[in-house]
């Protein structure tokens, strides 16, 4: 017989399925199991399309009463969330006798809530032990559900040095094949992708997966633009998908309707130190139901980020290159710090091999701290 961590570990590879795909939503895999057998399996659907544990009852049919559950989080409850019913209303329908869930949802409309349904039911229901892997998957919908922002993630390549380009500017490819595919599939699993207008002007980059028939809808892509300089012509408009244009001061309506043509929507923001405050526009992505952000560049919208403790994950890919250059770029500039001691120190750092490179994933220990 399969052991309880064995089902739950499937259930995790299941919501790895549905991760980029169910925002809002977070990514839910689940199991069911009857006398030592899976009877049922399934992950959210798109928004609008059944939850996880719904997908496992319609493939179980009737074999689903006395079953057991093993779900990536807790089953939600009244009132309706969303397009969908309440999962702990099915359960309670067809009959299962146990639910055992990885994590709370923070959701304050469920956190404990659908826990406390099912057990009102006559329904047995544990909180099981997860690892990060389990949280990481819906770490983007954490964040969001319980604060309104986005879950922002730095993504840059540099050098072994610490260099994004050579002092004349030439940065491609500083990564090679493996980490630069890594990176687009790190695209679909996030809700917008973002870059500086510098970087529009000089790479003139598409921001798309490459891979737009595989997933349910492409990253927005958002370009901060303070003085409206992107060029109509830029690749960005020309793919599938919306682009957004962040501004700080007013457009001459020549130039905005050049932008406009082109397919650019632009949102004005307020500014702060004369560019766009950052801040401001994680907020307005928030009540767009952006979730999650992936920036990648250049060093002065990363700076300002990083600056502003605006930044929750960072993705650092490291070549074995040397550059060298005192008046070489580095990935991220800013104000930065006077003392080590002010230093954004990171946690849970991890090193993987891709390739010939490096990829170190990290986190930030205060998520929400300000600038001193």
């Amino acid at each position: 017989m399969t052991s309880t961590p064995d089902y739950m570990r499937h259930a995790l590879e299941l919501a790895r399925k549905a991760w980029g795909n169910t925002s809002p939503n977070p990514a839910v895999g689940a199991v069911l199991v009857k006398d030592g057998q899976i009877i049922g399996e399934g992950f959210t659907q798109p928004p609008g399309g059944a939850h996880a544990e719904v997908v496992a009852l319609a493939q179980a049919g009737d074999r689903a009463k006395g079953s057991t559950l093993y779900v990536t989080l807790e089953p939600c409850c009244p009132p309706k969330l969303g397009h969908t019913p309440p999962c702990t209303e099915a359960l309670i329908a067809a009959g299962i006798s146990e639910v055992h869930f990885s994590l709370k949802d923070p959701n304050p409309q469920v956190n404990g809530a659908g826990k406390a349904a099912l057990e009102a039911a006559g329904i047995k229901t544990y909180e099981c032990e997860c690892d990060e892997k389990c949280r990481e998957v819906n770490e983007a919908y954490f964040k969001y559900i319980t604060t309104g922002m986005p879950f922002v993630i730095a993504k840059f390549a540099m050098s072994l040095d610490g260099k994004l380009a050579t002092w004349a500017g030439d940065s491609q490819w500083i990564s090679g094949e493996q980490p630069r595919a890594f990176a687009l599939r790190l695209r679909r699993l996030v809700d917008a992708v973002m870059v500086g207008v510098n970087t529009v002007i000089r790479d003139d980059p598409q921001l798309t997966c490459r891979e737009n028939s595989k997933i349910v809808k492409a990253p927005l892509r958002v370009v901060v633009d303070s003085h409206g300089r992107t060029p109509p012509s830029a690749r960005v408009f020309k793919q599938p998908g919306k682009t957004l244009l962040a501004i700080a001061h007013p457009l001459p309506p020549t130039v905005l309707k050049a932008l406009h043509d082109a397919g650019a929507e632009t949102l004005e923001l307020p500014a702060r130190e004369g560019n766009v405050d950052v801040g401001e526009l994680l907020k307005a992505l928030g009540k767009r139901q952006v979730t999650s952000v992936l920036v990648e560049g250049g060093g002065t919208l990363l700076g300002s980020f990083f600056d502003y403790r605006l930044v929750d994950k960072v993705y650092t890919f490291i070549a074995p290159l040397i550059i060298g250059g005192k008046d070489a770029t580095a990935p991220v500039e800013g104000k930065g710090v006077e003392t080590i001691e002010k230093a954004l120190r990171l946690v849970n750092p991890r090193v993987y091999p891709i390739g010939e490179e490096l990829l170190a994933i990290a986190y930030t220990k205060d998520l929400q701290a300000s600038p001193k």
